[in-house]
C-alpha cells in the first residue's frame, strides 16, 4: 500500500511506522484541504479533524494541531505560551518548514522537528484524523498518539 502513496505521503507513512502508529494513510478521491471537506469525506464530526496549521512565532515556525471545530486565537495563544506575536505562515514558509503544501500538512514527516501545540479539545474524540502529506491523504490516530508523535504541548487554542 505504501508504494501506491504519493511521495510526500510515503515520507509521512514511514514516520508513522517509526513512531509505532498503526493508522494507515487513506487516499481520498477528492481533495480534503479543509476540515469540513475532510469530515464530509470520512463521515466524521468536523471536530475530529486535526488541522495542521503552521504559524510564525518569534521568527520560527510553529505547528498548531487544532480541532477542525476551532479557530486559533493567536493573541490568546501567544499569551498562554509566553511568546511574542503569532502570525499565519505564508505558503512558502509552510512548504519550507514542512516539505508539504497547505491543505495537506501532516503532523509528521517534516525536514526537521517543529515546535508543536496540540488543541486540548482533540482529546474528546476517541479517533482523530490528520492530513497525510497531501490534500488527498489522511490517516487516523488517537489524541495520545498525536501528542507522542509530535512531542507537542497540549493547550487551549481558541
Amino acid at each position: 500500500m505504501a508504494d501506491s502513496l504519493p511521495p510526500r505521503s510515503r515520507v509521512v507513512a514511514d514516520a508513522l511506522r517509526a513512531a509505532g502508529i498503526r493508522g494507515e494513510i487513506v487516499v481520498l478521491p477528492d481533495a480534503a484541504s479543509t476540515a469540513v471537506l475532510a469530515a464530509q469525506a470520512l463521515g466524521v464530526e468536523v471536530g475530529a479533524i486535526a488541522n495542521s496549521l503552521v504559524f510564525q512565532c518569534d521568527g520560527t515556525p510553529l505547528l498548531v494541531m487544532t480541532s477542525g471545530a476551532h479557530r486559533v486565537d493567536t493573541a490568546a495563544l501567544a499569551a498562554r505560551i509566553g511568546r511574542g506575536t503569532i502570525s499565519r505562515a505564508s505558503a512558502e514558509q509552510v512548504r519550507d518548514a514542512t516539505g508539504q503544501a497547505i491543505g495537506g500538512v501532516a503532523p509528521t514527516g517534516h525536514p526537521a522537528p517543529l515546535q508543536t501545540l496540540v488543541d486540548e479539545h482533540l482529546a474528546t474524540y476517541p479517533e482523530i484524523w490528520a492530513a497525510g502529506g497531501t490534500p488527498h491523504t489522511v490517516f487516523p490516530m488517537t489524541f495520545d498518539e498525536l501528542v507522542r508523535l509530535t512531542g507537542g504541548t497540549v493547550v487551549a487554542v481558541d
